[in-house]
């Protein structure tokens, strides 16, 4: 599924998206060090669509969908949990036998999302809001999602690429910082 077009398409292409890096996670040879740099995309790309919903979708469903504040309030626990995985996952190797559990909970925990915000919450966002509304909020979400460039393994010393890599706070919060624009190197 292609990226662009109104909130709902937006998100639920980064859904595909996220699915096929688990596959691919999945698909290497157990200890085989291109699960690392694709556990690392993987955090990246989960941490940018969280960082995009928190922005725009969910002050959305709690201003437009009836109930929208508990179902906000759900998701964002979600999150909460998911980030939980990431950190933890962003110190492991591959070798270490923890690595293989922690893909494979942080998965169901990103399946049970998905499958919660496009069976309930897309569906109750697009009766409640006007395409037009969808629309901006589409735009809204590919836009903080870019501030962001896609992190290439192949060259770091590009920004903000390179700042991914730079020693300190862990992959989870340089993502969330480059994604609000906020500087973590001086």
């Amino acid at each position: 599924m292609a990226h662009g077009g109104n909130v709902i398409a937006e998100f639920t292409a980064d859904h595909r998206e996220l699915e096929e890096i688990f596959a691919r996670i999945e698909a290497q040879p157990v200890d085989h060090p291109q699960r690392r740099v694709l556990a690392n995309r993987l955090t990246a790309e989960l941490v940018r669509h969280s960082v995009a919903e928190e922005m725009h979708l969910y002050p959305a469903v709690r201003e437009h969908v009836r109930d929208g504040e508990g179902l906000a309030d759900k998701e964002l626990a979600e999150h909460v949990k998911i980030e939980r995985l990431l950190r933890d996952l962003e110190e492991l190797h591959v070798h270490d036998p923890r690595f293989n559990d922690i893909v494979a909970k942080l998965r169901l925990e990103v399946a049970s999302h998905v499958r919660e915000e496009e069976k309930e919450l897309f569906p109750k966002l697009a009766a409640s809001c006007s395409p037009e509304k969808l629309d901006e909020l589409g735009r809204l979400a590919r836009h903080a999602k870019q501030t962001l460039t896609r992190p290439h393994p192949t060259v770091p010393d590009i920004p903000p690429a390179h700042e991914l890599l730079v020693p300190g706070a862990g992959l989870v919060d340089r993502v969330r910082d480059l994604v609000h624009g906020r500087r973590t190197t001086d």
